[in-house]
């Protein structure tokens, strides 16, 4: 299908995103108090025509690059990083989309067109799945019966379509995940609002529920063996897991001026000095292994670009983390009080531990790469 290049010209998104920072910072806090999902700072995105920042100027969006996108994470992170966090599973998406538009002339035109004409939300539950996936697929006619809990679906009470994938026991090629997409809005989807969490309060992170949701063949996007590495996957950490990151950058920065902020209002100490240093020194690790992660975006999809990409979220995690607890200690008991947004980043920043991979997860790929073994158990 061919598509139109769009008819009107857009400011700069980031001249676009900038007038709405102040507003998001200034509902952060109340946002995460309440465990409300940020509808306002959505409304506002959609509004200024964001949702489509990631999608190719040739159907109507903005076209920004893999680098441009990190920059417009973390600069939202710095505002919001609970509303970062939840537009970066949107954008993560769509970026995914037009890379295979334009790398695999995959026939993705009609949704990348409808993300810039209705600035519709995608929703992911590909964290919670991973190479496993969850739930059950049924054959009947014309297609299947899915029966699964989604978990994480971070966005879910704005969006529109979820991209997710159920588990088939193929009588001839054993238990295969189905991948499709689905409208939130089709019957025998449910959202159940249970998103209660120590951090990232604000993301609408609940459950989705299918029951008895039929999807037909032709719905059917991808197929791949459960449990195995796929080069899907390869893609997806291509390009999900440095955006996704991106956010936790961008809340890192953010701790990192307040505390400092708050140590410049007080004599310095050798101990202040030296707590200073300390987190100067870990977002700096940090930024260096985002870096890296970002470059492999550069290299081709495969198990190489993959291992690269999850070497450098496990530094990068390890930095966060101690970048967290470099700035609480620098703040002092000031930002242990919930008055700072030193103590609401501090908890919005454990988050960054339970994407993919996950330590142990990712020792076992990057020994596997060294000693020459299958990625594949």
């Amino acid at each position: 299908m061919s598509m139109p290049a769009a008819a009107t010209a857009h400011a700069d998104p980031f001249e676009r995103l900038h007038p709405l920072l102040s507003d998001f910072a200034a509902r952060a806090s109340g946002h995460d108090a309440s465990d409300r999902f940020v509808a306002e700072n959505y409304a506002a995105l959609k509004d200024a025509r964001l949702f489509s920042a990631a999608v190719p100027a040739e159907f109507g969006g903005d076209g920004l690059s893999l680098p441009e996108l990190s920059r417009f994470l973390r600069e939202m992170a710095a505002a919001c990083s609970a509303t970062a966090r939840a537009y970066s599973m949107h954008t993560h998406v769509v970026a995914l989309l037009a890379w295979r538009w334009r790398r695999q002339k995959a026939p993705v035109e009609a949704v990348l067109a409808r993300i810039a004409a209705e600035q519709i939300v995608l929703i992911s539950s590909g964290g919670s799945d991973w190479l496993e996936s969850s739930g059950t697929a049924r054959r009947v006619d014309g297609g299947f019966v899915i029966d699964a809990v989604k978990g994480f679906a971070s966005g879910v009470p704005a969006g529109a379509l979820i991209n997710t994938s159920a588990v088939y026991d193929d009588p001839e090629t054993g238990p295969t995940v189905l991948h499709f997409a689905a409208p939130l809005s089709a019957k025998g989807i449910r959202i159940e609002e249970t998103w209660r969490a120590m951090g990232m309060r604000a993301t609408g992170s609940h459950l989705v529920c299918l029951e008895g949701y039929f999807v037909p063949d032709q719905a059917v996007a991808a197929k791949r063996p459960k449990g195995k590495w796929h080069p899907l996957f390869h893609l997806i950490s291509m390009i999900a897991i440095p955006l996704i990151y991106s956010v936790y950058l961008g809340a890192a920065e953010a701790i990192r001026n307040e505390a400092i902020g708050m140590a410049k209002r007080r004599p310095a100490t050798p101990q202040s000095i030296d707590a200073a240093g300390a987190l100067e020194t870990e977002l700096a690790a940090a930024r260096i292994a985002h870096a890296d992660m970002l470059a492999a975006s550069d290299d081709a999809p495969g198990p190489e670009t993959t291992n690269r990409v999850f070497l450098a979220r496990g530094n990068m995690v390890r930095a966060l983390l101690a970048t967290a607890d470099k700035a609480l200690e620098l703040a002092n008991g000031a930002g242990y009080l919930r008055l700072s947004a030193i103590e609401r980043l501090f908890r919005d920043l454990q988050a960054a531990r339970f994407h993919p991979l996950q330590p142990h997860a990712q020792r076992e790929l990057s020994g596997r790469m060294a000693l020459g073994l299958s990625i594949d158990a």
